[in-house]
């Protein structure tokens, strides 16, 4: 792979976020929010013990978080910086089991003051709050607390935080990079008439005297912040083995009584076609200690690792929606798909920053491609890929600004998908493009990363170097336009990119049912013999199906 392109590339890269960050005027809050300050980078999270009591009539909580961490900087500022949003608050604050710490608020940061502590080695701080917290309005697309009531009108209550972040319901250090490395625990203390459920294998239920109960749960597997979810509410479990390409997996289904037969006879199904296509494509699934978990929810659903929550109805397509707009995505159920796929791009392969979080969406997006391609063929996945294009905006970038927990556009989706759909043809072999995808999740198995190291590695494994595609696709809103004109007199079809970034390299790969032809498009005119065998390969029907790219057909040719 030539070094050159990509230090070009990452410089346009960095200039696009430079603009953007003056653009948008991020302030002092988004910068401690997303960024790694001084008081975050001395200690890292090695576990979380987390407890929480939430009041569903009064809508408030209290609890605490038993953070054990290292001790990673042999200088560093005695302040530990904790996250934990307005308006809970901390009540106190305890180091190594006794000593009382003070602290200080500025906004939804608290600055904890430490003793001395030696380098390498490891403490706890155990950080009491409570208070009202924020509730979701539009869960899961705005995060919080939800306080509702399910179908008989019994209390039903959950968290969704994504992009706003785990500390809008508990502290932390809110910053995808850091990852507790051993795992984590969630208590639940609930009215012993409730069921709380939460991330990996229930390891203690204790019932108290004053008529609740509390449900423990832990992963052993490290776990994003915002993945980690209580539900509670009128639950019942049902459970069996699948024989994955690791063993026995532990699947476990918690739904709401009422939908418990209705669940036994449709989950199981939606689950093991998942797997069966996942592990083919990614690998093993990547949470085999913690088990898989499907939890009914009252919203739509988010990828909780090892702990997925549920909303769809019971029933093919997005919320009764097809997606693809071509039939194909009424006949699997999206949620559960495209949920559980970030088990494997999201949960297993984390971003460090919020900015990449299209490493997320945009694989779970394909992975929805490839679950279609897997059970109907790759005509089937080339419909479904181009039908999703119907919800693309470009309106902003995919990428936004770095270091202030900024969010792009949601074009990651489905823009995010096509682009990879649109790779996986211009190398037209199968077998490294799964090479490729499983690869990434065993190389960045249970790590966090920079979505640049995802894109070498795809260039690396791959043996072409697709920086100006991913720079084209990521950071610019403008839809490549490959030209084509057809000199019929010297039997000969012209061919060149435009409205695309300098240098743009994306190799065509254009086939049929027998015949193909591989050619790479500059920004320069080119050509190939036009012949009756291989001109239906330069229908723009069939190469947009293929590629995300606009097929204009012209008639005169211009320098």
């Amino acid at each position: 792979m030539k070094q050159t392109p990509f230090y070009i590339s990452l410089f346009l890269l960095l200039l696009t976020i430079h603009v953007q960050a003056q653009e948008y005027n991020f302030s002092h809050a988004d910068t401690l929010r997303g960024s790694l300050t001084p008081e975050r980078t001395w200690w890292d999270v090695m576990r979380y013990d987390i407890a929480v009591t939430p009041d569903y009539t009064t809508k408030t909580t209290e609890g605490y978080n038993l953070i054990t961490y290292k001790v990673v900087e042999k200088k560093h500022t005695k302040t530990m910086q904790i996250d934990l949003q307005e308006p809970l608050v901390i009540d106190k604050v305890i180091f190594d089991g006794s000593t009382s710490l003070k602290f200080t608020r500025e906004g939804n940061v608290f600055y904890i003051e430490t003793p001395a502590q030696k380098f390498n080695t490891e403490h706890t701080v155990k950080i009491y709050f409570s208070g009202k917290p924020h509730e979701a309005l539009r869960a899961p697309w705005d995060g919080g607390w939800t306080f509702t009531k399910d179908e008989k009108g019994r209390p039903w209550m959950t968290v969704t935080c994504q992009g706003i972040g785990a500390s809008i319901w508990y502290p932390n250090k809110d910053h995808q990079s850091d990852e507790p490395d051993r795992g984590a625990s969630l208590t639940i203390r609930v009215p012993k008439a409730l069921k709380a459920v939460a991330n990996g294998r229930l390891l203690d239920t204790k019932k108290h005297s004053d008529g609740t109960v509390s449900y423990k749960w832990g992963v052993t597997n490290p776990i994003s912040n915002y993945t980690l979810i209580p539900y509670i509410g009128h639950y019942e479990n049902f459970s069996e083995n699948y024989l994955g390409v690791k063993g026995d997996l532990d699947l476990n289904f918690w739904v709401l009584d009422y939908n418990l037969e209705k669940a036994k006879s449709y989950m199981p199904n939606e689950v093991h076609n998942m797997l069966g296509a996942f592990e083919y494509w990614f690998g093993p699934y990547p949470f085999y200690e913690d088990g898989y978990k499907l939890v009914e929810t009252s919203n739509t659903g988010m990828e909780h690792q090892s702990n997925v929550s549920y909303g769809n109805y019971y029933a093919g397509g997005y919320r009764g929606r097809d997606l693809s707009y071509s039939g194909l995505g009424l006949t699997w159920d999206f949620i559960i798909i495209h949920e559980s796929g970030h088990e494997w791009f999201g949960n297993n392969i984390t971003t460090n920053d919020l900015a990449d979080m299209y490493v997320h969406e945009s694989f779970t997006n394909y992975s929805e491609t490839l679950f279609i391609d897997y059970n109907y063929g790759e005509e089937a996945a080339n419909d479904y890929n181009f039908g999703i294009r119907n919800d693309i905006q470009n309106d902003t970038p995919i990428i936004p600004a770095y270091n202030v927990n900024a969010k792009g556009s949601g074009d990651m989706y489905p823009k995010g998908g096509n682009m990879l759909h649109t790779i996986r043809h211009s190398l037209d072999n199968d077998k490294l493009f799964k090479n490729i995808l499983t690869g990434l999740n065993t190389t960045f198995h249970n790590k966090t990363v920079d979505g640049i190291a995802i894109q070498q590695y795809i260039n690396e494994k791959s043996g072409y170097d697709y920086s100006k595609v991913f720079e084209q696709y990521l950071t610019t809103t403008q839809i490549p336009s490959l030209q084509l004109h057809v000199d019929a007199v010297n039997h000969n079809i012209y061919y060149r990119y435009a409205n695309c970034v300098e240098g743009f390299n994306l190799p065509l790969v254009l086939k049929g049912s027998e015949e193909k032809i591989k050619i790479s498009p500059t920004t320069e005119w080119q050509s190939v013999p036009f012949e009756n065998s291989n001109q239906y390969l330069f229908t723009p029907w069939r190469i947009e199906h293929m590629y995300y790219v606009n097929v204009e057909l012209i008639k005169k040719m211009n320098n």
